[in-house]
């Protein structure tokens, strides 16, 4: 199969959908890899690298989308690279349709075969190619929150960890997966007092046994939510249900109880954000304020570390890439449930039932 990968172009993205590594593997798979100039100069990669691993490096997007069978990327494709899929296309990338609408018609019209890494699923029923960029999105959720926080940013003048003899700052982590977890380990290690809400009993155990006296957990009710804003400093919505869009924990109500300054950083603004005063943002543009409560909502976060994002990436994707060039998309789906699970649009309909449901479209 002859594989492409474009420049990515959505605002501040500098990941690359496949590394210089991973052209190696698919090479010596005896597929084509064609790479746009200049792919991977955000993750300070090369053509000449490309070109050393066995790619062909081609001049422009629309070169590599004419000759390309599979189009790997990292976000949802842009408007002008919607116009540029072609029912023979297979799309493997992030794609977040539950929050675009937009996006998802575009999808349909293209005719093209569209999977989603985020629904993608694993033999343990969890997210494996969500996980890596979760991760990362839940560590800088608290490096961004403790910046924020800063008085020159607008922030209430809050450290962190507090000193000797002031108290620490209160970190509320809205969901207990895999960005909640991390965003709590970065926490506690700036010595921050966390607590971690969650629906799942059996979770909060979990991370009970996990963390010990280093956090707290707290059943996620409406009332634990309602005063748990009001008294923290950072508040961090990493909850998830997949391909569906987010639900809104936090209610325009709720941010009118925080304290001026607060912070509230919305990982979950790739599914429409679990805050009800959320929108998305750059990283050009990345907070505004209500209420005098700053809001972090960049719906691209881990690209602002990209060169860390792109390899974590890559390690979870490239199998999955390899199943899909080798066998073809049909053939790699009936072969992989798990794989099948990611497949969200094909022959210009809606395949998954969560994005289906999100976007109020008929699913087939």
């Amino acid at each position: 199969m002859r594989v492409g990968v474009p420049k990515e172009i959505k605002n501040h993205e500098y990941r690359v959908g496949l590394t210089p590594a991973s052209v190696a593997e698919l090479v010596a798979a005896g597929h084509a890899v064609v790479v746009e100039t200049n792919a991977g100069s955000g993750i300070d990669v090369s053509d000449a690298d490309y070109a050393a691993a066995g790619a062909t490096i081609l001049p422009d997007a629309d070169s590599v989308f004419e000759q390309a069978e599979m189009i790997v990327k990292v976000k949802e494709p842009q408007p002008v690279e919607i116009a540029r899929l072609r029912p023979h296309h297979l799309l493997f990338t992030y794609l977040h349709l539950a929050a675009d609408k937009p996006q998802a018609e575009g999808l349909m019209r293209s005719g093209a075969t569209c999977i989603a890494y985020e629904t993608v699923t694993s033999d343990k029923g969890s997210l494996p190619l969500l996980k890596p960029m979760s991760e990362v999105a839940g560590r800088m959720s608290v490096q961004v929150g403790a910046h924020y926080l800063e008085k020159e940013q607008g922030g209430r003048g809050v450290l962190l960890g507090g000193v000797p003899g002031v108290e620490p700052a209160k970190v509320a982590i809205l969901g207990g997966g895999i960005a909640g977890v991390n965003a709590a380990q970065m926490a506690i290690g700036m010595r921050a007092d966390v607590t971690i809400y969650d629906i799942n009993n059996d979770r909060l155990a979990e991370l009970d046994m996990f963390f010990s006296s280093q956090i707290k957990t707290a059943y996620a009710s409406r009332a634990a939510i309602a005063a748990a804003v009001k008294e923290a400093h950072l508040v961090i919505g990493a909850v998830l249900i997949p391909g569906a869009a987010a639900p809104k924990l936090v209610t325009r109500e709720m941010i009118g109880t925080m304290m001026r300054g607060s912070v509230l950083v919305d990982i979950a603004i790739d599914q429409g954000g679990c805050f009800e005063t959320s929108h998305a943002t750059t990283h050009d543009d990345p907070v505004f304020d209500v209420d005098g409560v700053i809001h972090y909502c960049v719906a691209n976060m881990p690209g602002a570390v990209a060169r860390t994002s792109a390899f974590a990436l890559n390690n979870a994707t490239l199998p999955f890439a390899l199943k899909l060039a080798s066998l073809g998309a049909e053939a790699a789906m009936a072969a992989d449930p798990h794989l099948a699970n990611g497949l969200n649009v094909s022959g210009g309909k809606i395949r998954h039932k969560a994005v289906a449901e999100a976007l109020d479209l008929p699913l087939d």
